[in-house]
């Protein structure tokens, strides 16, 4: 067997992955400078600079009023899923849940499920109870999404989690609320933390159930993102993309940053 057949692996991995990677950013690329485009077109590259589109964005009520409604939704939904989330990972770790296979793989199932085929579900079941073209009813929809992140992210951090701690906090005297407060919670925030942001993320650029679900007065950004490229396209869409991909990178990486910075004070 030849010597360098696991150099000459990694080295091929690292180019599938830069070349994956690659393929990845390239829209971002085309899509940012795009944004501050001065003209109303997309001719790439473009020929002068302006923060045109970006006041627009902020100004046209239309954009400004979608994005309000997508940042309060997905804040509901990321507070309402992580609590879920965060129940069902316990249950699942510590409880004697019968069936538990099932149950898992029936909390799972809204990250399989293709979202068309969910839509048309949700919509159905929605009119019938009266929750479509409602904000309650995005919320609803939308944390049934965000459940199962939330689930796998706490239960990772579960699997890590040292159960003798539990024992000697109690040996000591301390109840379960307390060993919870100041010692189980604190070490599987991370992964709470991270549940939430992809909780509040899956809401925020989710578009199909919310096409479904939108009304004249009430509609996501990424609704009002999707109207625009096909009824009236202008360099705002370009804007509004460019601030939700810097606004959704900057808050999947925000856990990563805070579980370095933790390391590092520790060290």
């Amino acid at each position: 067997m030849d010597d360098n057949s696991p150099l000459r692996g990694g080295i091929g991995l690292r180019l599938w992955a830069a070349l994956v990677g690659a393929v990845l950013v390239a829209p971002t690329l085309i899509v940012i400078p795009l944004s501050f485009t001065g003209r109303r077109s997309f001719a790439f590259p473009p020929e002068n600079w302006s923060l045109r589109w970006y006041r627009n964005f902020f100004t046209d009520p239309l954009w400004r009023d979608s994005l309000l409604t997508s940042l309060q939704i997905a804040l509901a939904v990321a507070v309402l899923a992580t609590v879920l989330g965060t129940l069902a990972a316990f249950a699942l770790d510590r409880g004697r849940v019968p069936g538990k296979a099932l149950v898992q793989g029936l909390l799972m199932a809204p990250m399989v499920v293709p979202q068309i085929v969910a839509a048309i579900a949700v919509y159905a079941a929605f009119l019938n109870w009266g929750l479509s073209g409602t904000a309650l009813g995005f919320v609803v929809a939308h944390t049934a999404l965000a459940v199962p992140f939330v689930v796998v992210a706490v239960s990772t951090s579960l699997r890590g989690y040292d159960r003798r701690l539990d024992r000697a906090s109690a040996m000591l005297g301390a109840g379960p609320l307390t060993t919870f407060r100041r010692i189980t919670a604190p070490l599987i925030a991370p992964g709470v933390l991270s549940g939430a942001v992809f909780a509040f993320v899956t809401s925020l650029d989710e578009v199909v159930i919310a096409f479904y679900l939108q009304s004249p007065t009430l509609h996501t950004l990424p609704v009002t993102m999707f109207s625009s490229v096909t009824v009236e396209t202008d360099p705002t869409i370009a804007a509004a993309s460019s601030i939700v991909l810097v606004a959704t990178t900057a808050l999947i990486l925000l856990p990563q940053l805070l579980r370095r910075t933790r390391r590092e004070g520790k060290s």
